[in-house]
């Protein structure tokens, strides 16, 4: 019996726009996903900068390996390794678009609402104990929020006028984060762009990153 898999199951049909994403993560965990033992698991934390899913630095690989190397408390790391992904978007939430950001928008007025309906507190972000303001690095708000909206889209509700119908497979951000590069610089060291993968065939292929060789044309 051939080995192969029946068409249906195989997730190449069409020119998906590919990008690449780096995974920070123990070697272990990294080379069994590379063998196909096993496979990623989405991060469910409520302070998760883009909500729920897997998480990716785009084109980032040193931003990887230096979340690998230095991990959140919570985060146990022995062997730190940095797993590669060629992935698409899909249906993206993308934090840099004017339309995506009415939709985040939208939603937390309308967790807001729902927050005073039920007397509950809405969360806060707030930053690390040893980090600038700016970063943020803790965004209960943020993920509240994000969460929110998938469930906006998940049970058709109009909000603000504004219907979204199809799920968000992915969530894409700019961060600012880190020092300054130069004294009154608005560029910062640790600014980097973040992928949050939802739907998992999103994902087409796992690479262990490579060295650039010396070539000589």
């Amino acid at each position: 019996m051939s080995n192969l898999m029946h068409n249906s199951e195989i997730n190449y049909s069409s020119d998906h726009g590919l990008l690449l994403g780096f995974h920070g993560c123990d070697k272990a965990v990294r080379d069994a996903v590379l063998l196909g033992e096993t496979e990623l698991r989405g991060s469910n934390n409520n302070f998760d900068w883009l909500g729920d899913g897997i998480y990716f630095w785009q084109n980032n690989y040193s931003r990887a390996l230096d979340y690998a190397t230095n991990p959140p408390p919570n985060i146990i790391i022995k062997h730190p390794a940095v797993l590669g992904a060629v992935f698409s978007l899909g249906n993206c939430l993308d934090l840099t678009d004017r339309e995506c950001l009415r939709h985040i928008n939208s939603s937390y007025r309308n967790l807001i609402k729902i927050s005073e309906d039920l007397g509950a507190k809405v969360p806060k972000n707030i930053g690390a104990s040893s980090s600038k303001d700016i970063d943020r690095l803790l965004r209960y708000l943020d993920c509240s929020v994000i969460k929110n909206l998938h469930r906006i889209v998940r049970e058709g509700i109009v909000v603000d006028e504004l219907l979204v119908t199809e799920p968000f497979e992915s969530v894409r951000a700019a961060f600012i984060e880190g020092e300054p590069i130069y004294e009154g610089a608005g560029f910062y060291n640790k600014t980097h762009i973040q992928i949050c993968i939802r739907n998992p065939n999103l994902i087409k292929g796992y690479f262990m990153p490579r060295r650039e060789l010396e070539w000589i044309p």
